[in-house]
């Protein structure tokens, strides 16, 4: 293996363990932010979850492999073009994630690939895939989120009202004494209910560790390879590479963006998490299975603000400013560093 082979290596680990500090929170964030558990357990949870996303990523995410590997850049890629693109992604969510910041990987990515696409030839990046097939999604996706959730909140929070109306809110007296006859707590449909709900908000943050591990390790992966599948290693090396520095990455430092995202946005209850995550789980699933990158991030963070429902003023203004900030310098950030490096790997 190459001495350039090597520094990808290192990068696509480093790119991949900062992901999963980033990433990892944003399906289980909101089963503490929702007191269902704390922190650390949500985020074991969570790379539990995003590890089987991450396996099953290149048989199910084979098109949003695809589109990394040759559907922005137009031409042959080089080393230099591979090692310029991780650097400027990983460089901008680690600091990121340092600052407690939840961005998206798959912006940083494409700032890197244009930033350095546009150094290595003339023509060199497709506009009308970058328009259509990736900024068009990740854009569409945040008002979709968001709109889901609140309508999916505002229906359940009127059902769980007319639930409420329709319970007897005391036991009467009985008819032969003064006192009514006291009997042993039974499992009433509350409990029941709850411990339902329990189970799908676990169930739903899963899924959206699997989805997210589908989502966002194809295109690590497809970066890499540019340089490591010639040096002589395959695809499913790449994917084992970034599953296990994503693992630790999450375990790492997976708490630095938890708390910003289970508490800072918005303060949910059981019902709301769960809403969030079965939006959130939907949706980047469906776009990993069919090649539309989005991003995890903007997902997460529209659909915890969608489970506020119409009560606008539960939600941080603040904290939504800081996250807008953060994604519209990912792209520029990413790229300018992508094209630093290139300018010196070349």
């Amino acid at each position: 293996m190459s001495f350039t082979a090597i520094i990808v290596f290192v990068l696509v680990a480093a790119l991949a363990a900062v992901n999963g500090s980033n990433d990892v929170p944003k399906g289980v964030a909101t089963l503490a932010g929702a007191g269902v558990t704390k922190y650390k357990t949500a985020i074991i949870w969570g790379t539990i979850t995003t590890l089987i996303g991450c396996v099953c990523s290149l048989g199910l995410a084979s098109k949003m492999t695809a589109l990394f590997s040759k559907g922005i850049i137009t031409g042959a890629t080089t080393d230099a073009f591979a090692v310029a693109v991780l650097a400027g992604a990983a460089f901008w969510v680690g600091l990121a994630t340092v600052l407690r910041l939840p961005v998206s990987t798959t912006h940083a990515l494409i700032g890197g690939m244009v930033g350095a696409g546009l150094l290595m030839s003339t023509g060199g990046v497709s506009w009308s895939a970058v328009g259509s097939k990736l900024v068009t999604p990740l854009l569409v996706s945040i008002v979709v989120a968001y709109a889901i959730t609140m309508i999916l909140a505002v229906a359940t929070g009127a059902a769980n009202k007319r639930r409420a109306a329709s319970t007897p809110s005391a036991t009467p007296a009985s008819e032969g004494g003064d006192v009514a006859v006291q009997t042993a707590p039974a499992v009433t449909p509350e409990k029941t209910s709850s411990r339902i709900m329990t189970a799908a908000h676990w169930f739903t943050s899963g899924a959206t560790g699997f989805a997210r591990g589908l989502n966002d390790t194809p295109k690590i992966v497809a970066i890499g390879a540019f340089a490591l599948v010639p040096a002589g290693m395959k695809p499913w090396h790449i994917m084992v590479l970034v599953t296990a520095a994503m693992a630790a990455g999450s375990l790492l430092g997976g708490m630095r963006v938890a708390e910003k995202l289970g508490e800072g946005v918005v303060k949910m209850n059981h019902r709301e998490g769960f809403l969030a995550n079965l939006t959130t789980a939907a949706l980047v699933g469906v776009g990993a299975g069919a090649g539309l990158p989005m991003s995890t991030t903007h997902v997460s963070t529209g659909a915890i603000a969608g489970s506020a429902g119409p009560n606008l003023s539960r939600i941080s203004g603040g904290t939504i400013r800081n996250f807008l900030i953060a994604w519209l310098v990912t792209p520029p950030v990413a790229g300018v560093v992508a094209a630093l490096v290139f300018i010196l790997a070349r």
